[in-house]
């Protein structure tokens, strides 16, 4: 009995590492395959234009444009739609954000 419970105590802790390492290479492989010019231009460019030169302001601190890509801006006409709902993750939002930028310099 005693064995069994030394063998559970060393293969379960490597079958979490496993997982672990296994659900991040996943997460960053998603971020890497997220194409944040082909998403701009079929989500964002109709309101924000093809240079992100409309509604869009690149001084505000990175946290805050992907806040507002995620959870949208009911303040502003039109409303700004939250994409965290469609399915874009923090880490694309900061793609996202981070793309905008690069349009406007």
């Amino acid at each position: 009995m005693l064995k069994k419970i030394s063998i559970g105590l060393v293969v379960l802790p490597l079958l979490g590492v496993m997982l672990v390492g296994t659900a991040t290479r996943s997460s960053s492989a998603a971020v890497e395959e997220f194409d944040a010019p082909a998403t701009y231009k079929a989500k964002c460019a109709m309101c924000h234009g093809q240079k992100a030169e409309k509604k869009f302001d690149a001084t505000k601190a990175d946290d805050v444009l992907e806040a507002t890509i995620l959870k949208g801006n009911d303040t502003v006409t039109p409303k700004m739609p939250a994409y965290e709902a469609k399915g874009v993750t923090p880490e694309q939002a900061k793609a996202l954000a981070a793309y905008m930028k690069t349009l406007k310099q």
